[in-house]
């Protein structure tokens, strides 16, 4: 199906992000902000994409994704650490251990619905968690793994310093989160993309004309936990150390506001909630310690008045 006239407002929305995106550390600083607080930004949305991708686009709610964000913290953080003082190989071991542990948490719960899906998944992560908190000779327990940090990149003929240079690390987050919005945006184009949106709009029609509908929640699963491993590793990268709180249950609802603040069944909705999340929380947490209340004020608001989210907003303002 060709794009009309009535698509031309999200292509100029998407170059608006874009650009945007690619000019952040030069406009940042003039506004009250910092490259760092950008590069957070980006990495919350691409966790907080991941998951709209299973959210959104497919229609089943996880509230463990946290659970492979954490393995990608981890992960890169373990491996660096212990392994190989390597940024490319910590990521890689990050992504790698988050996809092989949805792939078999997938199967066992793939079969399950609704609050049951949801429930099962935060139990799962929960056990991440207390292996995390608990193994204090590996992961440092409640004090986290640190003692470490990302690495130069050596290409032979360049080297690529993200250790020193904010600016640097921001472009090379910004790249890996461009492959990624990439990948999703084209697999949600294809055709297994419009069969995920039938599974959301109808499951039991959908099952009827022969999907094997279960397959395609399980790949929706393992894509989405894929990126949000690949988020926890630029997480990790970007803090130099690893949280066990990052595998907590909340972190995996903190993705969840994301992704409804800025408007779930639109693929940018989940890149505006993650930076009015990230902001906000900068910006009340120098002020008071009940930052959170403030957020989870604006955010009820938002869903009682605005249930699209706050880009349901902008397109209803541009687009009457």
């Amino acid at each position: 199906m060709k794009d009309g006239p009535q698509d031309y407002p999200k292509y100029v929305g998407a170059a608006v992000i874009w650009l945007a995106l690619l000019s952040m550390p030069f406009w940042i600083n003039r506004v009250g902000g910092y490259t760092q607080l950008g590069t957070e930004v980006l990495v919350m949305a691409l966790a907080a994409t991941a998951l709209n991708f299973l959210l959104g686009f497919t229609g089943v709610l996880s509230f463990g994704h946290a659970a492979y964000f954490g393995l990608g913290v981890y992960g890169a953080g373990l491996t660096i650490k212990y392994l190989l003082p390597s940024t490319l190989a910590g990521m890689a071991v990050g992504v790698l251990t988050a996809v092989v542990a949805a792939a078999i948490i997938g199967l066992l719960i793939v079969h399950l619905r609704g609050i049951y899906f949801a429930m099962v998944t935060i139990a799962f992560g929960q056990v991440f968690y207390f292996i995390a908190f608990r193994w204090n000779n590996v992961t440092g327990g409640d004090d986290g793994l640190s003692n470490w940090s990302r690495q130069p990149i050596d290409f032979g003929f360049a080297r690529l310093d993200i250790l020193h240079s904010p600016v640097t690390f921001y472009y090379f987050v910004l790249f890996f989160f461009a492959v990624a919005v990439a990948i999703m945006a084209a697999l949600l184009r294809s055709p297994f993309g419009r069969t995920l949106l039938a599974i959301r709009e109808n499951e039991r029609r959908t099952r009827f004309l022969g999907v094997p509908v279960d397959r395609h929640i399980w790949l929706s699963w393992l894509i989405s936990c894929t990126f949000v491993g690949l988020a926890g590793t630029l997480y990790a990268l970007l803090n130099n150390f690893a949280d066990p709180h990052t595998l907590y249950w909340e972190q995996s609802g903190v993705f969840v506001i994301m992704a409804v603040l800025g408007g779930m069944r639109s693929f940018w909705g989940p890149l505006i909630g993650a930076a009015i999340y990230v902001v906000l929380q900068d910006y009340v947490s120098t002020m008071t310690q009940n930052w959170m209340s403030f957020i989870g004020l604006f955010f009820v608001l938002v869903v009682l008045f605005f249930p699209r989210g706050v880009l349901g907003i902008i397109r209803r303002k541009v687009v009457p």
